[in-house]
């Protein structure tokens, strides 16, 4: 199933695994930023690692990331 969200006047794609996707699971998990994405779904198939993707799909990792920072949504870990 495809859903958008629309973020700084963009609209993305949030399937699961999608570059926004990853970008804002890596802001949730507190990991750094390692652009990437599942083009089959997240641990699906081949991961694209960020010298294999796009400009397009690297602004949508960014964002994705940049989205979570703004509205602070974290995995509790205690």
């Amino acid at each position: 199933m495809r859903y958008f969200i629309e973020f700084d006047g963009v609209k993305y794609d949030c399937r699961h695994g999608s570059p926004f996707d990853r970008g804002s699971a890596d802001s949730y998990y507190h990991r750094g930023e390692d652009p990437h994405y599942w083009p089959d779904g997240t641990y699906k198939g081949k991961r694209v690692e960020s010298a294999e993707m796009s400009m397009a799909e690297l602004r949508a990792y960014f964002a994705g990331y940049r989205y979570n920072e703004k509205f602070g949504d974290k995995k509790d870990w205690g």
